[in-house]
């Protein structure tokens, strides 16, 4: 028995995380990875941001990248899926729109008051908002240790 999640139930999972880690790639080709929220959509991984982000450079020079997400705290609980791709800047329309409300409605409840948030901060997300489309090419891995388990029983 593998332990790779099969396609449909790997897609519920990434989707039912919190948190992502998306690596994209520096300009020298070092790899740079940051905690993103996201959404999915038709098997594909969006991420708003600034537009003015690192990333959202990183993606203009070289669209390759890695999205993680992972949940378990021990080993025979750890699942984990490990999607590779290219990432796209989605312009402004439809699929825009609907990633920016996405991602408002799966993370309402976890923000901070406006009033809370330091002058700094409001100055860093000042700026136009950019969409990032994650498109897998099926090369990426998953597993799910908790298929590993085997029934206990008498011997």
């Amino acid at each position: 028995m593998g332990v790779a999640f099969e396609e449909d139930e790997l897609w519920q999972f990434v989707a039912t995380c919190h948190t992502g880690i998306l690596t994209t790639l520096r300009a020298d080709g070092w790899p740079v990875a940051v905690p993103v929220w996201f959404i999915v959509n038709d098997r594909r991984v969006y991420v708003r941001t600034p537009a003015r982000t690192g990333k959202v450079a990183h993606v203009r020079g070289d669209p390759r990248v890695c999205f993680t997400v992972e949940a378990g705290l021990s080993w025979a609980e750890l699942r984990a899926v490990v999607l590779t791709g290219r990432a796209t800047l989605v312009p402004a329309g439809d699929e825009h729109a609907m990633v920016i409300e996405g991602v408002a409605d799966k993370y309402r409840d976890f923000g901070i008051p406006v009033d809370d948030v330091p002058a700094a901060t409001h100055r860093h997300y000042d700026t136009e908002t950019a969409v990032l489309r994650i498109d897998p090419d099926g090369r990426g891995v998953s597993w799910d240790n908790r298929k590993l388990r085997r029934p206990r029983g008498p011997a």
